[in-house]
């Protein structure tokens, strides 16, 4: 159970790094994840100071603190240029 915890926070860390802000209930259906996994990813992520809480009209949002989304954006650009310069593409003939 803990393997499938861990592998959800990095689903949900990517996820709001793509997406951003985004409702909890919501964050499970688009990780295909039961909402008990879902919710305890996102404990995890918040006992590493990753992400924020948000409450409006009644409902719990959440996304990555800004240093997190710094990092996310980050590693995407270095994916990235990678990719542009052949590296670490498969079809690459370097």
């Amino acid at each position: 159970m803990k393997d499938k915890v861990i592998e959800t926070a990095g689903k949900a860390w990517r996820f709001l790094g793509q997406h951003g802000q985004t409702n909890i209930g919501d964050l499970a259906k688009s990780l295909k994840e039961k909402d008990e996994v879902v919710l305890q990813a996102v404990g995890w992520l918040a006992r590493e100071d990753k992400i924020d809480y948000t409450i409006k009209n009644r409902r719990t949002f959440v996304s990555l603190v800004e240093n997190e989304l710094r990092a996310f954006n980050s590693v995407i650009y270095n994916i990235h240029d990678d990719l542009a310069a052949g590296n670490g593409n498969p079809k690459s003939k370097k």
